[in-house]
């Protein structure tokens, strides 16, 4: 696949990280970057992450006539007001797709902004990410044997979905299909509500007044629990947002299972708690395995 021109909207962690990976299969002719700051925008282009640069207070839907594909990575609350500016400037053959987290949302902002580019338009969520935010934090290995899940509605053009798959393949991707409403429970309960619950938990330690103490003892058990809660708080809240309805339900279900530990606790049932940590520790186990990567046992 080569492509002359993509444009990223939203140059950071996911988007420049696209871009360098495109780079580097050397299938991409030119990479102009979007984005709210010109100082993570300068970043972008010192670094090689894009070529061209276009902050979106100035006339950035230039850009979209003559783009073989555009890649939204912007947190998910823009879409709505970025995809009403793109729909009028698409050029005719031009492919929009997507990184967010969730797919619902997105699809329905995408049928109201689009009319008939809605074809065109092919929802995507790479899984893939760390902790760290900005172009800064960008590079071109991130989505090596990750998956990209794609979730087409039935205007979706297959050719679209196609191009699409191959460019995330290009950047070293496996890609897969789901329906929108199955990702969102999917994700609701793997992705969102993992990140609930670390962020939760580092705000209410931070939170007392003793807060100090805490810190300067935790260990890598607490630094592997929490390390999502240093992800972007603007991301992670407008996915959590936008994703309401199942992650309410999460968080119900999960509160019903940590009252049920809590009450094997509180009446002393060390053999049923066993048998819960052990069938966790077993799927723990299995779900590592299968990812090949070697479970670290936590010493601390």
């Amino acid at each position: 696949m080569k492509l002359g021109k993509v444009v990223v909207v939203g140059v950071g962690l996911i988007g420049g990280s696209c871009a360098l990976a495109l780079k580097r299969a050397g299938c991409v002719g030119e990479v102009v970057g979007v984005g709210r700051t010109q100082a993570n925008l300068d970043i972008a282009v010192a670094r090689a992450v894009i070529d061209r640069a276009c902050t979106l207070d100035a006339d950035w839907t230039r850009e979209l006539a003559d783009a073989d594909v555009v890649l939204v990575a912007a947190p998910v609350a823009q879409f709505p007001s970025l995809f009403v500016a793109m729909a009028g400037a698409l050029g005719t053959r031009t492919i929009v797709t997507d990184a967010g987290s969730t797919k619902q949302d997105v699809i329905d902002a995408a049928a109201g902004a689009f009319g008939p580019a809605l074809p065109r338009f092919v929802p995507g969520h790479p899984i893939a990410g760390t902790e760290h935010t900005g172009a800064a934090a960008a590079f071109p290995s991130l989505f090596e044997g990750r998956n990209v899940i794609l979730t087409p509605i039935a205007e979706t053009d297959p050719g679209a979905t196609e191009r699409v798959a191959t460019l995330w393949q290009a950047c070293g991707a496996r890609v897969t299909t789901l329906d929108a409403t199955r990702h969102d429970a999917v994700f609701a309960a793997v992705s969102h509500l993992p990140h609930v619950l670390a962020f939760t938990l580092v705000a209410e330690l931070a939170a007392r007044p003793d807060a100090a103490t805490y810190f300067d003892h935790a260990a890598s058990g607490f630094r592997d629990f929490t390390r999502i809660a240093a992800g972007s708080p603007e991301m992670w809240r407008d996915i959590a947002l936008a994703n309401r309805d199942a992650l309410l339900a999460e968080i119900d279900g999960y509160a019903e299972a940590l009252a049920a530990a809590r009450a094997l606790i509180a009446e002393g049932d060390g053999e049923a708690l066993a048998a819960l940590f052990a069938e966790a520790s077993r799927a723990r186990r299995a779900w590592e395995a299968a990812r090949r990567q070697p479970v670290v046992e936590d010493k601390g």
